[in-house]
């Protein structure tokens, strides 16, 4: 079986004990940038081309442990720093999410926000700092070495963030461990629970970031907002919690843009990553130009 499947694979099958002699079938899952399969109860990760540049493997392998012992993600199986092969347990019984299971399947949000709640407050510590203007400067130093170009303005909107970042760093938040790239389809649900996996962005983070990202990744509409943030702190948020969750919804399309001007020049073909370079730059923009935004920031700023 193993001379008819991904050479990569074979040869993590060989390597690791508890995926050795596998005979069974073997199923191709998700991934924008990994190569992800299914091998009976093992859930094995290839890492894609280009993404040592940018990811370090030592970190999330220490995370997707931490993350596993709060219970929120797999039991890691497998985890090689050098080769970047990690093998996870697989959770039978559970939807991948995405934009249209979040608004179709009742609950949802709410299990998210619960899901984070319960990896903020583990107490686990995770060896990344996840600092978005810094990660800002390290893409853009990856990307002044491809030939991609930047968004026509894009120099303009991080400088018109600095007060955006006046406005965190008035009252920092508490870091707590983050996700820190909540894609819908990093989410696993079971109806009762809902799981997260892929942490290769994870870190120490302002935990409202999570939540943010999650909503502009789920294209969530303010009720879906409401129940995700009332079921995180089990309260309403105060205007400074709301607006800590709206402002990294722009700043997350801000970084994330440049995340996809990568995928272009590594010539990932899983997606059309200028279109999704251009959405995120787009909404972005529009969000920061809204009038309401403004009133976010300054809630903020006044804690």
């Amino acid at each position: 079986m193993t001379g008819q499947i991904d050479p990569e694979l074979s040869a993590a099958i060989e390597r690791v004990p508890e995926l050795a002699g596998h005979d069974g079938q073997v199923e191709r899952l998700g991934g924008l940038t990994n190569r992800v399969f299914r091998l009976g109860e093992y859930c094995v990760r290839l890492p894609g081309e280009g993404t040592e540049e940018y990811i370090d493997r030592a970190n999330e392998a220490v995370a997707a442990k931490e993350a596993a012992r709060a219970g929120v993600s797999p039991e890691v199986i497998y985890a090689d720093a050098e080769s970047g092969v990690m093998v996870t347990r697989f959770i039978e019984g559970t939807v991948t999410m995405s934009p249209e299971s979040f608004a179709s399947r009742a609950g949802s949000p709410a299990r998210a926000g619960k899901a984070f709640a319960k990896l903020h407050a583990s107490g686990a510590v995770f060896p990344f700092r996840f600092e978005l203007f810094s990660m800002i400067d390290e893409y853009l130093a990856v990307l002044s070495t491809k030939d991609v170009k930047l968004p026509e303005g894009y120099h303009d909107v991080v400088k018109e963030a600095e007060g955006v970042r006046a406005a965190l760093n008035a009252h920092p938040a508490a870091l707590a461990p983050c996700h820190c790239d909540p894609l819908c389809e990093n989410f696993l649900d079971t109806g009762e629970t809902m799981w997260i996996v892929d942490w290769e962005y994870s870190g120490m983070n302002d935990p409202l970031w999570d939540l943010g990202d999650l909503s502009v990744e789920g294209g969530f509409n303010p009720d879906q907002d409401a129940e995700m943030m009332e079921a995180y702190f089990n309260r309403a948020p105060s205007p400074a919690e709301q607006g800590r969750m709206v402002i990294y919804k722009a700043m997350c399309d801000l970084l994330w843009t440049l995340w996809g001007l990568i995928q272009v020049a590594n010539d990932n073909p899983v997606d059309d990553f200028q279109a999704y370079a251009d959405t995120r730059f787009a909404r972005c923009k529009a969000l920061m130009a809204d009038e309401v935004f403004a009133g976010h920031v300054a809630a903020v700023r006044q804690g």
